[in-house]
Formats: structure tokens, sequence, C-alpha cells
């Protein structure tokens, strides 16, 4: 199939990387000539520069690695003309224009998978089949940590120009580090209402958030906490999951998901196979895109369950700006 990669940022080169590692060269990039990184990479690759042209080149899919502000410019006439889209997440950086992104999946017949790659590591999906199976009982709260300090990401750029720092091109911690606003309605269960507060609480010098803590509570009766910030050093992403039976864990570091047992006091472990590294995350993903394109499986997650994912995020950023709990809906 021919492909297209609409930003060549580095997420957008990643997913370039791995689709020739997963054999697929047939690759079309539409560029914006704002690049910061070597062009070297790029090179033997067909390149446009306008949305005409690429529609023009036909491309049976599409990766959307735009600024999260820009996604919808893309994924909106790409999706209409039946190309089927990998969109990076958050879906956009509001929910103006998700209502046309539905439509016009729905009248090209195009099949839209958001990019979480979360979903694919190997210690989630374990917890996700122990919560399924009733090994910790009922889960009554779940905590999500995700922190990650900014100016570290991309050493080779002023983090302050880049789009998870910049208000208009859709940046701050809630809608970047996105990822618990995904898979902790996928283990737990739809969110009823929300409770937050954001704010600048760091040193960086940016005009967007830098920290959230939000309250959860789910449809289940289950409460949930997540916090994300862009502050922290080092690093640290993980998820603890309460049960009345017992006890569910995942911690990035070491890729491990545990549990723990109450009725025997036994634990389990499943430790990340070995040479794992970040990724395969992606690999996996691109993997599943790619049969979703060929329509062979469906999207995960789909169009759906990422503007699920986006909904909740907006309604974090209205709980702390109104001072109120939000109820989301459906």
């Amino acid at each position: 199939m021919r492909l297209l990669i609409v930003g060549l940022g580095s997420v957008g080169r990643r997913h370039l990387r791995n689709l020739a590692a997963l054999g697929q060269h047939d690759v079309v990039l539409l560029r914006s000539g704002k690049a910061t990184l070597p062009e070297s990479e790029l090179e033997g690759y067909a390149a446009v520069h306008d949305l005409d042209a690429a529609l023009q080149a036909r491309p049976t899919a599409a990766v959307i690695a735009t600024p999260t502000a820009m996604h919808l410019e893309a994924a909106v006439p790409l999706a209409r003309a039946g190309c089927h889209l990998l969109l990076e997440k958050p879906v956009s950086h509001s929910m103006e224009g998700v209502d046309d992104l539905r439509q016009a999946a729905r009248e090209g017949g195009a099949r839209l998978m958001v990019a979480f790659q979360y979903r694919y590591h190997p210690g989630l999906q374990a917890i996700e089949r122990w919560l399924r199976s009733g090994a910790i009982g009922r889960p009554y709260h779940a905590r999500a940590h995700y922190g990650d300090y900014l100016p570290g990401w991309h050493p080779w750029e002023d983090y302050r120009a880049s789009y998870s720092a910049r208000a208009d091109q859709g940046g701050g911690v809630v809608m970047t580090l996105c990822h618990p606003l995904d898979y902790l309605p996928w283990l737990m269960g739809a969110v009823q209402q929300v409770t937050a507060s954001v704010g600048s609480r760091g040193d960086l010098g940016i005009g967007v958030e830098d920290t959230a803590d939000a309250l959860l509570e789910f449809e289940s009766g289950a409460l949930g906490s997540v916090h994300l910030d862009y502050l922290q050093r080092p690093p640290g992403h993980h998820l603890d999951i309460l049960g009345t039976e017992g006890t569910v864990t995942w911690d990035q570091a070491d890729g491990a998901a545990r549990l723990y047992r109450a009725a025997s006091g036994a634990h389990e472990i499943i430790e990340a196979p070995q040479g794992y590294e970040r990724n395969h995350m992606f690999l996996a993903e691109m993997e599943r895109f790619l049969a979703v394109a060929e329509g062979q499986e469906p999207p995960m997650p789909g169009l759906e369950e990422g503007i699920r994912a986006l909904a909740l995020g907006a309604a974090i950023l209205e709980s702390s700006r109104r001072s109120a709990r939000v109820r989301m809906s459906r």
C-alpha cells in the first residue's frame, strides 16, 4: 500500500523508521519545511508540500503527526477521501471539529486508529487481562502518575518553542501526557465526573499548564486519580489499581506488571520481555495499524475511544477553570 506521513518531527520520523522496519517503503512525506531535525534520514522518499498534492498521490493510509492543534486540518479531508488514518494522540486540542472528523470518516469509509501506544505495552496488557478475569475482585481505586521533565525531551531544540509548550499548537501537560486518560477508561470503564486542578508550578517559563491533578469518578462507582507534570526528574510513570481481592501495579521503569492476590497472599510478576525497548510499543502499534488499513483487524483504540480521552482532557481543563466538578456527557 502507499502510505503518507503528515508531519516529520520526532514522532513522525519514528513512524517512518518503523514502517521501513516492517517492509513498507512506498511512503510519501507531506512536509512543512519547519523541521529542526537532520534531513539525511528523509532522503529517497517522495515529498509533497501541500495537502492537495498529498491527496493526488492517492495514499491508502496516512499517519498524522503534526502538532496537536493541526491534526484535524489534514485528518478531515484525508478521511473524507477514504484514507485510513493513524492519528497521533490526542485527536485534537479541543472538542471543536470532532464531529466533522466523524462525518468525514463515515462519508469516506475510512478506518481511524488513535496512537495511544501504551495500549501495546505488555505490562498494561497483562493488567487488562487480570482485571477482565476478576483477579483482584471489584476494582475500587486506580492511581496513575506520569511526570517527565519537558526540557529533556528534545535536547536539539528549545523546549519553549515545541508544540508541547505552546497553547496555539495544543500544548500543555493535560493533552500532551494524556496516555492515562486513554488507558484508565480502557481498564476501569467510563468516567462519570471529574474534579481537577491544573496550573504552572515549575520554573519552565512556558505559557501552558505544567502540572495537573484530577479526581475521577467512574460509572462503576470506583474512584481514580491522575497526576501529570512536565517537571519530574527523573521521570516516573506508574499505575496502581486496588481491588476488593488484591492489587495490580505497573511501572514503566522496569516494564513489569505485578499482581497480589489477597486470598492466597501470592504475588505474580510479569516481566517485560528480554531486550524490551520503548520503541517496541510503537512497532506493535504500527503493525496493528497496517492490519487495520488492510481490513484485517479493528482499530485499537478507535476514533470513539480517542474522542473519549480527548473529552476527559477537556473536562479536566474545564473543571480547573471553573473550580467545579464536571459531569461527562454520554
